[in-house]
């Protein structure tokens, strides 16, 4: 029984130290990006949008209109993040939506 517990023990230790999770990284940097969007329903899509490799947290404050981001410097950046946000339709510091990922956003979400 005691060898199945270190066993066990080992295993989890394993996955924790081996996961794709940035709270181990050396230097996990929290960088702020403004984000245009207007409801509940653009802060979940630009969220998810900034989730991409990487990025341990990501937040959307519809009233400050800024997205505050905890990433791996080491695997993506600031301005990778707010690429995939302007991919999803969302004008940001970094980058700017195009026109046809823009008009695919439900009306209460357009901005312009």
């Amino acid at each position: 029984m005691k060898t199945l517990v270190k066993i066990t023990i080992i295993a989890l230790l394993a996955v924790v130290f081996t996961s794709n999770n940035s709270v181990f990284a050396a230097n996990p940097k929290t960088e702020k990006l403004k984000v245009s969007g207007n409801c509940d329903m653009c802060k979940a899509r630009i969220e998810k949008a900034a989730k991409i490799d990487g990025v341990t947290k990501a937040e959307w404050s519809e009233k400050s209109k800024t997205l505050t981001a905890t990433f791996d410097p080491a695997k993506t950046s600031i301005d990778a993040i707010g690429k995939k946000i302007a991919e999803a339709g969302h004008d940001n510091d970094k980058a700017k939506a195009t026109n046809k990922a823009y008009d695919k956003l439900p009306g209460c979400c357009q901005y312009r």
